[in-house]
Parts: C-alpha cells; structure tokens; sequence
C-alpha cells in the first residue's frame, strides 16, 4: 500500500535518528578489540634476548623462570584469554648479537614488545632503535640510571633499583662505618660498572674520593687476578666488585687466599649460589650486598605463604632448577609484573597502551618482594623499585644489617 509522502518522510527521519543512535555502539564493539603486532585474538607474542652462552650465561636462569612462568600461567588460561609466548633468542652476552636477534624479533617475529633484556650495554645497544620504531622496552634486567630517562627514550624502562642508587648506599655505609682507610674497588669497565662507583662517590662524599683506589677490567677477560694483586698491595680496608657472577666469584675467592683482612661489597646480582658456590662458602662468609627481594635460604620466610607458594611452583615447573638459588626465585617479580601490564591492557593491546600501563602501576605489590616494597610508575617515574635492604652472608644465607 502506498504511504503518504508525510509519512514516509517522518520513517525515512526515524530509520535515520536509530540508525545514528546506534553507530556509536556498532563503533565501540568493532573498537572494543585494538591490537598492534604479535597480538591475536588467542597470543600476545613478547620477545627477549638472553646470554644463554658467554660471560654472563649464569644470568640466563632468570629468563628460564620467566619463560616457565608463563607456561603455568597459559596452561590456567593465560592472560584475559590470551597466551603469552615469550620468544627468547641467545644473545652471547654480546651488544652487536643482541642487536641482530632484536631487529629479527621486531621485523620477522613482529614481536609486541621487547622484555628483561639483561645486561647494561645489551639494554643500551637496542635502545635507540626500539625508541624510533616505539616498541615497548620493558622492565630491563639491568640497573643503569640511563635505563629510568622517560624524557629521552619513552619507550625504555628499566625494573630494579638503579646502579648508582645502589653504589650510593654502599659509600653511605663504608662512610658511616670506617670513615678511614683506602678503598678498593674493581669494577667492569663499561657502564654498568662506573655507574656504580660513580653512586658509590657520591655516597662517600667528596672528601673521601681520594681514599679510593680503582681498577677497571675489560668483561671479556678470563681472569682478574692482575687487578686483584694491584689493589692487594694498597692495604685496602675495603674492597668493592662491580662485577658480573664470573669475575666477582674469582675476585673474592683470591681476596680470601690472599688473606686480605677487607670488609668485602659485592653488587647484588652476585648473591646467588651461582656466585658463592665458584667463589667457596668460606671465602664468601661476611660478604655485603643490597637486596630487594626475599631470600629463600632466609629462615624469615620460613612461614611466608609467597615464599611456599614459590617452592611449590618451582617443583612443579622447574624441576631442573634450584628453588633456593636467588636469580631463580627473584626472576619471578619480572614476569608477574609484565602479566600485571599485559592485565591491565584488557582488549587493548597496541604497543602505545602497553606502554601506557607500563606507566601505570599503581602500589603493587613486589613479588618475593621484602616488606614493604611495592612497583610504581608514571610517565616521569621509570624506576619501578626502590626500596633496598643492605644484607650479610653468613656462611648460611644472607641476613639483614643492623643499621
């Protein structure tokens, strides 16, 4: 039947009204779902670098948590229906390797971003080009203060408590504690390593720089012992080793054949077993280092439900692995940190948005954590923790000092 043309009009307006009313929703539901490369409805592809073979291989048992972690947590579901494939190529503890694997992850792998690269110069060596091509660099397994400069490079986050906040606590100490007597120090001659005696000046105050007594050494050299028997001849009261697993097991076990009678500071990645056991329990015993997470050998987590929770993981999923051993047990704060990101995108998964919710953690809870530490962010914070506690190695494991 034909309508009048009044009628016609008023339907042609209504169709038009609904038709407008609802393009809003259509639009939100096409847009609920917004994904950059290496994300699918069903995978969030995120890609590492790690020194499974060279001076620093030690280290590549924090990769292997953060990777077993994340198959227990896909065989629960993964993450809002999501698996998280973590594709992590050998970086030989080498800039230039690191560099290559990287570029194959962003540009074949189309990774959606990079993660817990370790190592100073590896982080940096990557930096510029994940920067230009605004990949997300995230929760670096290094502590350099370059790694914490949102102004400069965005895209670039560093985890821990940095380098020279940690060299710095270590001057407050010696400073405190034996305000006379020279200070030894051996430490890599790259960045990692005068980033921490640069903290550690700063620390001691500049009246005591000339107390300090230095040795650099190349990472790629067998043995320290030359540099060792340089500062033994100085009659330090102290002696400090910046240096990765390798060379700080080597430099405190000479130090103990020597029979130098020093106060001993190692940087707190060395306070594995992986370090004590080559260096010789005896030699270790009264060792200084900061820490930021719980010990498992510390009989003050005995009882603590994160710590059992974590043996029980461990058993469960890394059979292979010592629960005890520190890097195994603290890697494990780097991957539920990155879940919590990954969480908190929801369905949107660009690389912008996970770096905004990089940038957005709010108190949350440390992982193995010691009391009180809590991860927070914001695009002019890049260090996501802070808190340090100085420990002593007691023969047995490490235990806070009294201050």
């Amino acid at each position: 039947m034909l309508r009048p043309a009044s009628y016609r009009g008023n339907a042609l307006r209504f169709w038009l009204i609904a038709f407008l009313a609802a393009a809003p929703f259509c639009g939100g539901a096409a847009a609920q779902k917004l994904y950059g490369p290496g994300v699918s409805d069903t995978e969030i592809l995120i890609g590492q670098t790690a020194p499974y073979s060279g001076p620093a291989s030690a280290f590549s048992r924090i990769h292997k948590t953060e990777i077993a972690y994340f198959d227990y947590l896909n065989a629960k579901g993964g993450i809002n229906g999501r698996k998280v494939r973590i594709l992590s190529y050998d970086d030989g503890f080498s800039p230039p390797k690191a560099f290559e694997q990287v570029r194959r992850l962003i540009e074949q792998d189309e990774v959606a971003g990079i993660f817990s690269l370790l190592g100073t110069a590896i982080n940096i060596s990557v930096r510029q080009y994940l920067n230009a091509r605004k990949v997300p660099q995230l929760f670096a397994a290094a502590q350099s203060s370059s790694l914490a400069d949102p102004q400069r490079f965005p895209y670039t986050m560093g985890f821990l408590p940095t380098l020279r906040s940690e060299g710095r606590m270590y001057g407050e100490h010696i400073a405190a504690t034996k305000p006379t007597g020279k200070i030894a120090v051996i430490y890599q001659n790259d960045d990692f390593g005068k980033d921490l005696l640069a903290g550690l000046k700063e620390g001691l105050g500049a009246q005591r720089e000339g107390d300090i007594e230095a040795q650099p050494f190349e990472v790629t050299v067998p043995t320290i012992d030359g540099q060792i028997a340089v500062l033994a001849a100085s009659k330090p009261a102290v002696l400090l080793v910046f240096a990765y697993p390798k060379h700080a097991a080597q430099a405190i076990r000479r130090v103990h054949e020597l029979g130098l009678n020093v106060v001993k500071y190692v940087f707190s990645g060395n306070g594995s077993t992986s370090t004590v056991q080559p260096a010789g329990v005896d030699a270790y015993k009264g060792v200084l280092r900061a820490a930021f997470f719980k010990e498992p050998t510390d009989p003050r987590w005995k009882d603590d439900q994160e710590m059992k929770d974590w043996l029980e993981f461990a058993k469960k999923y890394m059979p292979d692995a010592d629960p005890t051993d520190y890097l195994n047990s603290s890697a494990l704060a780097f991957a539920k940190v990155l879940e919590q990101v990954l969480r908190q995108c929801g369905d949107n998964l660009t690389r912008e948005n996970i770096l905004k919710q990089a940038q957005s953690l709010r108190d949350f809870p440390l992982p193995l954590g010691l009391p009180g530490s809590l991860v927070n962010t914001s695009p002019a914070n890049y260090e996501p923790i802070k808190y340090m506690e100085l420990q002593r190695f007691d023969g047995m494991t490490w235990v806070p000092v009294e201050k």
